[in-house]
């Protein structure tokens, strides 16, 4: 993959060089990546990108910021690349920043250029952010009983304590050397995590327990993939009872806009949805938990029933429609109204022993 990277950056720049020495205007393609260029394909159950691009030129007032910009990036990964180093996005945002000689501009003012610009060199070079050797913060944890070498050190997802194993933006290079875990519960609220680790649902389940803050990282995104593929382990998605909670199992599920160029790297096509449904509200008596919708609520879950992976999938469309009757969302955290740990002891290992889960 470093090789293959390093071959992407190296075919733009001879592009960039070519088009100098023809006398041209230099350029390079970008893919548009906007829902107008999305499709979902229905047998493969996955969001790809279409072939639409549009060209960014140097010479070209509305362009060239963004394409200095780009190209500094790809400098960047380059050099990462052939050290064997990694830098973070903050990292980049400052290896780049600099005022262009005689002008008092600078080639980027605020990390979020940066950032763009970096989405921009995956959709150029077909490699992921990670592959070009640029790392995002480090933002979800695990635990079960799995041991993997990172790098040159063993980890024993066991024994990290209270706070898990901290999973890194790149798992590419992790080796998972001993799996005995059955299946992966993924969260989307660390506070319900911790109930989970202080449980050791882990243990008495014979699990892995994954969590993020809120929407899964590509990281985090890419581990429960390759668990799933690599090691055959069934991944449940455990969220709130609300319009957020059902995104977040759909792009684990069906990828993203955002990432469709990449979805075949971080889709998980068996995950199911094992959280909170309008029966279980019914059934454990929650309805005095209701929070009721704000409009912004509303209009996500009136886009979300139009999505083409969800409008001919009745299941899906009772949900969000008792969803809609209530006008409102509950959390997993009312669970706790039942028991401290009813969410441990009753409610995880009755759903699963059930199969009481949506695909």
């Amino acid at each position: 993959m470093k090789d293959q990277a390093k071959k992407k950056i190296e075919d733009l720049a001879k592009k960039i060089i070519n088009d100098i020495g023809q006398g041209q205007n230099p350029s390079f393609d970008v893919p548009i990546r906007t829902l107008s260029n999305i499709t979902y394909d229905e047998k493969d159950r996955i969001l790809r990108m279409g072939n639409a691009k549009s060209k960014r030129f140097f010479f070209n007032l509305a362009h060239i910021r963004k394409f200095v910009q780009t190209t500094s990036v790809a400098t960047v990964a380059k050099e990462l690349i052939e050290m064997g180093k990694h830098l973070n996005l903050r990292e980049v945002f400052y290896s780049i920043k600099r005022t262009i000689p005689g002008t008092n501009i600078n080639i980027v003012d605020e990390q979020v250029e940066t950032d763009k610009a970096i989405e921009d060199l995956e959709l150029v070079t077909d490699c992921s952010r990670e592959q070009l050797h640029i790392n995002a913060g480090k933002n979800g944890f695990a635990a079960g009983r799995i041991i993997i070498k990172d790098r040159e050190d063993t980890i024993d997802w066991s024994k990290m304590g209270s706070g898990g194993w901290a999973i890194p933006s790149n798992v590419e290079e992790i080796e998972f050397k001993k799996v005995e875990a059955k299946f992966v519960i993924y969260l989307e609220k660390e506070a319900t995590w911790e109930r989970l680790n202080e449980d050791k649902v882990w243990d008495k389940l014979n699990c892995v327990i994954v969590a993020s803050k809120g929407q899964a990282t590509r990281g985090i995104r890419r581990l429960l993939q390759r668990l799933s593929t690599e090691e055959k382990l069934p991944i449940y998605v455990l969220t709130d009872f609300d319009p957020w909670g059902f995104y977040i199992f759909s792009v684990i599920k069906y990828g993203s806009i955002s990432l469709a160029n990449i979805s075949e790297s971080l889709t998980i096509k068996n995950a199911k949805f094992l959280g909170l449904v309008g029966d279980d509200v019914t059934k454990y008596d929650l309805k005095r938990h209701i929070i009721k919708f704000k409009e912004v609520d509303q209009s996500r879950l009136n886009q979300m029933k139009e999505y083409d992976w969800f409008k001919n999938d009745k299941a899906w469309q009772r949900q969000m429609q008792l969803m809609n009757d209530m006008k409102g969302k509950v959390e997993l955290a009312a669970l706790t109204s039942k028991g401290i740990s009813f969410i441990s002891e009753k409610y995880i290992p009755e759903k699963i022993k059930n199969k009481d889960w949506i695909d």
